[in-house]
């Protein structure tokens, strides 16, 4: 009786362990990486159904590098659009987009209206 009930307490934790499973395939594994020309056209898709179509960001990708150039007046234009490009597949992003003087101007006046904590000194 010891024996069997030994036995059940030690064979009990494996029929409740998880089979393993079959590795997981990304998506971008599965299927071939797009031409640098259709990679492009996907990025500028992405841009033109975007508020940030209004910047006319200029876009060229070589090797799935994506190369991002021109001016904004919203910071946070600059940010979107590398999150865009890399949603579109690019490997990486080469992001050169300027941000204006006046949108840096405009930053700094929103900071400065911030009221800023005050740290105790012991």
């Amino acid at each position: 009786m010891r024996t069997l009930l030994f036995s059940l307490v030690l064979t009990l934790p494996g029929l409740f362990a998880e089979a393993p499973k079959p590795p997981v395939r990304s998506a971008a594994a599965a299927t071939p990486a797009a031409s640098d020309a259709q990679l492009e056209a996907s990025i500028r898709s992405k841009f033109s159904s975007s508020k940030i179509n209004k910047n006319n960001f200029q876009v060229s990708v070589k090797g799935g590098v994506a190369t991002l150039t021109g001016t904004t007046d919203v910071i946070q234009h600059k940010g979107t659009a590398t999150r865009l490009a890399k949603n579109a597949g690019a490997r990486a992003v080469d992001n050169k987009i300027k941000i204006s003087d006046a949108a840096r101007q405009k930053a700094s006046q929103n900071l400065a209206r911030i009221p800023r904590a005050t740290v105790k000194q012991n």
